[in-house]
């Protein structure tokens, strides 16, 4: 029986575990950069099986909150590689996660206070990270039919820039109630194009998508992210959330990804929120299952050995524990992590989080 500590091939990445750390936004990238401080953060965690970056931004319009980093223009990607090199270094792996916020985000961080751009104009109920601390999103525009190419070629772009910052992989993050999912979802989309209605339609943009980087960047180093009955960011359950990402599921398998990362229930919360069959869903991949929500040590070390998953990825742990691979091998304890840190601010509940003596 495979091990959650066992090495794994991933696409064309050799992991050294099956231990990934989820991306976790944490809003200190000043100026849409990472800084010395991202160096260290990313740095101190390299035992990982595999990284994967907070979400970083395809292009301007993909911003929804303060600080956080892009991997669209060439100061990005400079700025990406010392965190690339820094991670190498330690024997690591680092995938960035690509991201469209859609909806969720607010005029200040859009280009000359535009309105967000989404699969509908419909507002979300939801706050976003300011300056001026948490306020309610604002009301976007639908994306006309003839505007998502751009968009498609914005993940293209912001993939190849990503081989260029030094990254092992992508990850699109087709989750949470963001771009993808507002075109996933029927209690979101709200389309008459051939962009929404029927499943294949609401499915059409992100098999777009990954096509996409794929033809960019290969198969072998890309991912993609998916939630399919979380309901954070106003993200309502689907009429039939079952039959949806089945369908994406065999829409994606000929594209052969190197893995496809599920958030299975609410993001951060229950995982019976409602009912879905993640086994159903595995067996229509073409892809390794990487599983996220919840985890604990025991239930990890469960899910791999039974054949549920072929990794792991824990979020929230990996920011008080930047030696989470070595306290589940030793099965020492975890520290708590400080919430009153997890946003914004600086060293403090960021990289002096201590490691085990």
């Amino acid at each position: 029986m495979p091990s959650l500590f066992d090495p794994i091939q991933l696409g064309e990445l050799s992991l050294a575990n099956r231990i990934v750390m989820a991306p976790l936004t944490r809003s200190r990238s000043k100026g849409l950069l990472p800084g010395d401080m991202a160096v260290e953060y990313y740095r101190q965690r390299a035992s990982a099986g595999l990284i994967i970056s907070e979400g970083a931004q395809v292009c301007a319009e993909g911003q929804g909150y303060l600080d956080t980093p892009g991997i669209h223009t060439p100061e990005q990607v400079r700025a990406w590689k010392r965190v690339t090199d820094a991670v190498h270094a330690e024997g690591g792996k680092i995938a960035v996660q690509l991201w469209h916020v859609g909806r969720i985000s607010h005029t200040v961080f859009q280009p000359e206070g535009r309105a967000p751009v989404s699969a509908t104009a419909r507002s979300a109920r939801g706050k976003t990270f300011t300056q001026e601390g948490f306020v309610p999103v604002s009301a976007p525009r639908a994306l006309q039919t003839a505007e998502i190419p751009a968009v498609v070629g914005a993940f293209a772009h912001a993939s190849r820039c990503a081989m260029e910052a030094g990254f092992d992989a992508v990850e699109v993050h087709g989750a949470n109630g963001y771009l993808l999912d507002q075109f996933h979802r029927d209690s979101i989309n709200d389309r008459t194009d051939a962009y929404g209605g029927p499943i294949a339609n609401r499915c059409r943009f992100t098999v777009e998508l990954m096509t996409a980087i794929v033809q960019a960047i290969g198969a072998g180093r890309s991912g993609i992210r998916i939630s399919p009955v979380t309901p954070v960011n106003d993200a309502g359950q689907d009429s039939d959330a079952q039959a949806l990402f089945n369908h994406l599921a065999e829409q994606l398998a000929p594209l052969k990804l190197a893995f496809v990362h599920v958030i299975e229930g609410q993001t951060g919360g229950p995982r019976d929120i409602a009912p879905f069959d993640y086994a159903a869903l595995r067996s229509r991949l073409n892809s390794a299952y990487l599983a996220n929500n919840g985890y604990t040590r025991e239930t990890a070390l469960a899910a791999v050995a039974e054949g549920r998953s072929d990794l792991v990825s824990f979020g929230r742990d990996f920011i008080a524990n930047p030696d989470l691979v070595r306290r589940l091998r030793l099965n020492a304890a975890l520290q708590p992590i400080d919430r009153a840190t997890l946003y914004g601010g600086e060293a403090k509940g960021y990289i002096d989080y201590p490691a085990l003596a």
